[in-house]
């Protein structure tokens, strides 16, 4: 689905390291400010386990996960709203994006100078975000000058220019839009305008070896900074996870994650979590040939998720037969299903849920 995360941080924070490590694509990164010329854009492949569990039963010829997109976007700076370092170019990639990934730098370098002169994530977060807020006000402030001059004889109108005021006021006091309390009428007229700080978001800190299990003092103060947001805040050890990424023996990294005291690669995390972040659900197709993992939004029907494999899958709908994944894997068969009664078969209006395994009956 042509939907992305943008990757944004300060320039030094670590985050195209964190990139170049779930990514099929590998951006250059450099210890100096403003090295970046541009956005890198790669397709990461969504790392869930379910798939393997499900293949278990299965045996198909292949394996294929779900995919998300994610943006790495040259590291910011104070002023990139006014032009400063990569400036305004790359604000215009982060609104593009449909939700954000921050990353924060959480441990200490002396070969690695922070741009701010000393590692401070909160103080790095709030940089960021008052950029994204100037950037936002700049669009309010024209859609406010705009929807004024026809609010004197629209209603409509007149209601926009109130929401808009109201968020105005919001975005001036450095709050984030996404933070603004308001009604659904009020949510759809911000939404339209496409805000930076509107977006969803996650933070990742990125720490050093030592803090890759449980975090450090720097990641307990941006839990703390955050604790009010709706969000979801991810450890990640980016040097580490680097190491990781370079090893192509499967053994040789289980080794290196036990090592670590890590269960599995902290960005295997990141994509899942970018992925919710989305908004997005899977749902799985299993067969001889394959055990495939399909990216739909959530609330989507059995008849708009078959569409997602093939148009003409939507269009000669006739039904969908459904299983829930806990189900195979404890029961182990198709048939093993049926016998429980646990089988069942959905019309076009079934709201597809997270982990269903479905066999689209159509004809066209």
């Amino acid at each position: 689905m042509a939907l992305n995360c943008g990757i944004v941080g300060l320039t030094n924070t670590g985050k195209t390291t964190i990139y170049n490590c779930i990514s099929n694509k590998k951006a250059e990164s450099s210890n100096y400010a403003f090295s970046a010329s541009k956005s890198n854009i790669g397709i990461v492949a969504v790392n869930d386990p379910r798939l393997y569990e499900i293949d278990q039963f299965i045996h198909a010829e292949k394996i294929i996960p779900a995919t998300v997109e994610l943006v790495d976007i040259p590291g910011l700076t104070k002023g990139s709203s006014q032009g400063e370092g990569v400036g305004n170019k790359f604000l215009q990639d982060i609104q593009k994006s449909n939700a954000i990934i921050h990353v924060l730098r959480c441990f200490d370098d002396e070969n690695l100078p922070h741009v701010e002169g000393s590692v401070d994530p909160v103080r790095d977060k709030e940089i960021v975000d008052l950029e994204l807020q100037v950037r936002d006000l700049e669009i309010v402030d024209r859609r406010i000058e705009k929807t004024r001059k026809i609010a004197v004889h629209d209603k409509a109108a007149k209601k926009e220019l109130e929401v808009l005021e109201k968020l105005k006021d919001h975005l001036e006091n450095m709050y984030n839009a996404r933070d603004l309390q308001s009604s659904p009428e009020e949510k759809e007229i911000i939404r339209e305008l496409f805000l930076l700080t509107d977006k969803p978001v996650l933070y990742v800190c990125n720490v050093d070896d030592d803090a890759a299990t449980s975090g450090n003092h720097y990641t307990e103060k941006v839990k703390a900074a955050v604790k009010k947001e709706d969000t979801e805040v991810l450890i990640i050890a980016g040097q580490l996870e680097a190491e990781i990424s370079e090893l192509e023996d499967e053994h040789d990294r289980k080794e290196f994650l036990e090592d670590a005291g890590l269960k599995e690669p902290g960005v295997n995390k990141l994509t899942r979590s970018a992925y919710k972040l989305l908004n997005l659900q899977s749902f799985f197709t299993a067969g001889p040939k394959e055990v495939r993992a399909w990216t739909i939004r959530k609330g989507m029907t059995a008849q708009q998720a078959a569409g997602v494999i093939h148009s003409d899958m939507e269009r000669g709908f006739i039904r969908a037969e459904v299983m829930k994944y806990e189900d195979f894997v404890t029961l182990g068969s198709e048939q093993a299903v049926k016998d429980a009664g646990k089988f069942r078969l959905e019309g076009k209006h079934y709201i597809v849920e997270e982990g269903d395994i479905m066999h689209i009956r159509f004809n066209v």
